[in-house]
């Protein structure tokens, strides 16, 4: 009888859920799957850690539980934390208090702009223009859900563009407060009066001027109307 014909060489299943758990936090620690990316499909991660199905989905299911993942309707799983601090952020902000969720947008985006007009690289504008194109055309498209997550996504892009990792971290962990923001600012339908130009921001980033970015990731972040 080989090692893998012996019942007893495998582990208990709630040993391989375990296993499986360390195994995805190590790739996520290691970088392999920044925070704000997605990780692999569900069979693409049985194939790479060979394991069933089953215990694939608990363990993502565990982490998505802890904060560390989460799982987007029709979009996939996303990394939105590599401790335990952001997920405590991310609570926080899951009342109604959207003028607080504007502030402290404002905090992070302003010094993510001012940083990443410094020390942004070749790739990081080549994902801002993509950003950049997405959103437009998004907006062009006319549905609001569409729209809310390209301009998430490009804000994004600036936050990992500034090369900070627990900025980043803090970032992903207001992900859904911050969706929510855009989709009260935009209301039910696309209006032209609400069509806010981030072109001179991402210029402002290429050029590397620090000041004149940070003044254009503030200019559209100010409080609602009598909060």
């Amino acid at each position: 009888m080989t090692p893998s014909d012996d019942p007893a060489a495998v582990p208990p299943r709630g040993q391989r859920v375990r296993d499986t758990i360390a195994q995805l936090r190590e790739r996520i620690l290691g970088g392999e799957w920044p925070v704000g990316g997605r990780i692999p499909t569900e069979p693409q991660l049985v194939a790479a850690l060979g394991v069933g199905r089953n215990t694939v989905r608990e363990a993502v299911r565990a982490l998505a539980h802890a904060g560390v993942l989460e799982c987007r309707q029709g979009s996939g799983t996303y990394v939105v934390s590599t401790d335990e601090l952001a997920p405590v952020v991310a609570r926080r902000l899951t009342d109604d208090r959207t003028a607080e969720v504007v502030e402290v947008r404002r905090a992070f985006e302003v010094e993510a702009a001012r940083l990443a007009a410094l020390r942004r690289t070749p790739d990081d504008l080549a994902a801002l223009d993509d950003a950049l194109a997405a959103r437009e055309a998004a907006w062009r498209g006319g549905r609001v859900d569409e729209f809310v997550e390209a301009d998430a996504a490009l804000h994004t892009a600036v936050v990992a563009a500034a090369h900070n990792r627990m900025l980043a971290e803090l970032y992903a962990s207001v992900g859904t407060a911050l969706r929510r923001t855009i989709a009260t600012a935009m209301g039910d339908t696309l209006e032209p009066e609400r069509h806010v130009d981030h072109a001179r921001l991402v210029a402002a980033i290429r050029a590397g001027d620090p000041e004149r970015a940070a003044v254009e990731a503030g200019a559209f972040l100010e409080p609602p109307p009598g909060a």
